[in-house]
């Protein structure tokens, strides 16, 4: 499920390559979906392409997600999968630097965006109504990589995804993610911030309680047989208006984890 709204400011390190101790409770649930989370972006899902509407934090963001995943591997004719590809504005992006992508979400009205954007843009992107899961159950060792960003907050079951993220994965490939830190800065900025003062996002865009701390996500990739590589903070700058790759993760950030040859 496409979700265009995170937090974005940050400060902590960052991690590189290395595991995470495994928490003591696992955030498991059974259900590959959030009904309550589709109905919240089906009725925004006309706003997908609008730069200033709703989704304009996840267009001022789209060149620094573009940048960092072009940066790290070559995009020309590689497969790739982007999960929860919403009105499709990552998948467009991506198929532009000329990468073979498939989208797939759960909202219907989204998807009904995104391929008729893709066809007045004259952007080849094969879209379908899909979670990972069930995506993976037909799809393994298929790409050579898969982006999930911005969707493991909104999700049920964080590690069902990755896991179904890693099955699709070619030996060697590469998950792309991106999501939001569990601490009280995140709450401050993402959801009161964000939310209720600046009015960047509409009001329940996000649930506190769903935000993934980067010690559960090098657990659940790890869990997954992928290894966490680089994780990096999503920042806004106030003083140049602009968001910036950065060293701090307790709010926004992003990261990949690559899948042993």
């Amino acid at each position: 499920m496409g979700t265009g709204y995170r937090g974005f400011f940050s400060r902590s390190r960052t991690d590189t390559c290395h595991a995470a101790p495994r928490l003591a409770a696992s955030r498991t649930m059974p259900e590959r979906v959030d009904p309550e989370e589709i109905r919240k972006f089906e009725a925004l899902a006309e706003e997908w392409w609008d730069p200033t509407g709703r989704f304009h934090p996840l267009h001022r963001i789209q060149p620094l997600r573009i940048e960092y995943i072009a940066g790290r591997m070559d995009l020309q004719g590689r497969a790739i999968l982007d999960v929860g590809c919403g009105g499709g504005l990552l998948a467009e992006a991506l198929a532009l630097r000329g990468a073979r992508v498939t989208g797939i979400d759960r909202s219907p009205k989204a998807l009904a965006v995104a391929r008729m954007h893709a066809q007045k843009s004259g952007v080849e992107v094969s879209y379908h109504e899909s979670d990972a899961q069930t995506w993976a159950e037909r799809h393994s060792a298929s790409y050579d990589a898969v982006t999930c960003m911005e969707v493991l907050e909104h999700v049920p079951d964080v590690e069902g995804t990755i896991r179904a993220c890693a099955e699709m994965l070619k030996p060697g490939g590469i998950l792309f993610f991106a999501t939001l830190n569990r601490t009280p800065e995140a709450w401050l900025k993402a959801v009161i911030g964000a939310e209720y003062i600046l009015g960047w996002l509409p009001k329940g865009t996000h649930r506190y309680s769903k935000f993934i701390r980067p010690s559960e996500l090098h657990a659940a990739c790890r869990a997954a047989g992928l290894e966490v590589c680089e994780l990096r903070g999503m920042s806004y700058r106030f003083l140049t208006n602009r968001f910036e790759l950065s060293d701090d993760l307790a709010v926004n950030y992003l990261g990949m984890a690559r899948k042993p040859a």
